[in-house]
């Protein structure tokens, strides 16, 4: 835990919001018209991002999208256990 931020909890919504947006990628595929489709889609990308950027700033990124969201200005990330680790969850 860093800073009142669990690992393993962030790493759960990360993972329930990446399900979500690809589940509503999916869906849109056949309903692009559908506009609440379209603004959960929107929302769990949201929420998805800001947990993406949440778990960079307490952990380091996970994503090459949240490299500068780190804390750390090198790459010193790599010596640390993989989220699929043990260790790194």
């Amino acid at each position: 835990m860093t800073n009142g931020v669990c690992k393993k909890d962030l790493m759960d919504q990360i993972y329930l919001y990446s399900f979500a947006v690809d589940d509503a990628k999916l869906f849109l595929d056949t309903h692009p018209e559908d506009e609440d489709a379209l603004a959960y889609f929107y929302e769990c990308s949201r929420m998805r991002n800001q947990a993406l950027k949440e778990y960079a700033k307490n952990f380091g990124p996970l994503t090459i999208d949240t490299v500068t969201d780190s804390c750390s200005d090198n790459w010193d990330w790599i010596d640390s256990p993989w989220p699929w680790q043990e260790g790194g969850c």
